[in-house]
């Protein structure tokens, strides 16, 4: 079996989806992308995939060190994205000419199920207390938000205040058993995260997540004396060797790779066992569509450390289409009691309605994440 061609699609709200096709009619879907650069992690495809065009399409192994270790420069958020889709597509076309899930060629689940949380809030969260009742009474047992909006280095505990109001109202909307992520999305620096997290505790979160931006995850051996949260990270990190030194360093509790950020199956599954080899619970980041959710639900049943999955059903970021619109059977996600059952059907376990992506792909998308600023006028971080 050799690779024979490939196609892109640019499909709403905000995704990337790669078809890799076949000498012997069977194709892959992976979902490259970056979230608001979704034509830079396209280029990268079309660049990386000439190198794969006539190739056996299984040696996903040799495909994937090929792909990482031929550039002189590498890793980051275009490249690993671009890789990521691809290995995602090379892993269905194998368990598709093999006539399993993919989890059965990792070994095997270790799982039949797993705990899925539905976001909550907005980017400018208000009204979470009811949106987290909401959450409830369709089925979830989780929920997760944006904890803060914009904050300044040093800023003010009314902003501090209205956080923790926030986290309040929910805790007091849902009870005790409801797990809540608090997600500061890089937005806090280092001295208002050791006061956040600090005057969130009694709230009980389940995690806190991204703490500060992960260029300072120096700062979290400081951040984790003033709390006993778990703290959770790696969205914005895209390699096994991103992962090694905040491993080696003990202060996080949940690492958070993206299947379509970092490297796809191949690497995201060393990741999860690195992980587990220190004690640390993986939940994978997963915002994005129906095929990235797919995949990390394929390492999700071979990984003993994972205990949650995002993702993004309902989410503020659907605008237009959702994650079920781009598959046949809407019934492979379907959520019971606050889980997802892994999908056993060969490859990825869903079957992409081709139709409607490329009826989709004409309309495209250019989405931007949103470009904040303080009120002195210094960007902020979104």
């Amino acid at each position: 079996m050799k690779i024979t061609g490939f196609e892109c699609f640019i499909v709403p709200p905000r995704w990337n989806f790669l078809k890799i096709e076949t000498d012997e009619g069977i194709v892959g879907w992976g979902e490259p992308v970056v979230e608001g650069r979704a034509h830079s992690v396209k280029a990268a495809v079309e660049e990386l995939m000439t190198y794969l065009i006539g190739k056996d399409p299984l040696r996903i192994e040799d495909h994937w060190n090929m792909l990482y270790r031929s550039g002189f420069y590498r890793g980051g958020p275009i490249l690993m994205s671009a890789l990521a889709g691809i290995d995602q597509a090379l892993w269905d076309i194998k368990g598709k000419y093999l006539h399993s899930p993919i989890y059965q060629l990792m070994g095997g689940a270790c799982r039949d199920s797993i705990r899925v949380y539905s976001w909550i809030g907005g980017d400018r969260p208000s009204d979470v207390g009811e949106a987290a009742k909401k959450a409830v009474e369709v089925g979830f047992t989780a929920v997760k938000m944006n904890g803060t909006e914009e904050l300044q280095y040093i800023d003010s505990y009314k902003k501090v205040d209205e956080a923790v109001e926030r986290i309040a109202a929910i805790r007091e909307a849902v009870g005790s058993d409801v797990g809540i992520g608090v997600d500061f999305h890089g937005r806090v620096h280092k001295p208002m995260a050791k006061v956040l997290v600090k005057e969130l505790e009694p709230y009980r979160p389940m995690f806190i997540e991204e703490p500060v931006l992960p260029e300072n995850n120096e700062a979290l051996k400081e951040i984790a004396k003033h709390t006993h949260i778990p703290i959770a990270t790696g969205e914005r990190m895209f390699s096994r060797w991103d992962f090694k030194p905040i491993l080696e360093e003990g202060y996080v509790d949940i690492i958070q790779p993206d299947l379509s950020h970092a490297g796809g199956i191949t690497e995201v599954k060393k990741i999860a066992s690195m992980a587990e080899a220190y004690d640390v619970a993986l939940a994978p980041h997963c915002p994005l569509g129906p095929i990235a959710l797919a995949a990390c639900l394929q390492v999700d049943a071979t990984s003993h450390n994972a205990f949650i999955q995002e993702q993004s059903l309902g989410i503020h970021y659907n605008k237009g289409n959702d994650i079920l619109d781009y598959i046949k059977d809407r019934t492979v996600f379907d959520y019971k009691d606050g889980y997802v059952k892994i999908p056993d059907g060969p490859g990825l376990g869903i079957e992409i309605d081709e139709d409607y992506v490329r009826e989709r792909a004409k309309l495209g998308h250019d989405w931007k994440n949103p470009v904040w600023r303080h009120k002195d006028g210094s960007i902020a971080e979104w």
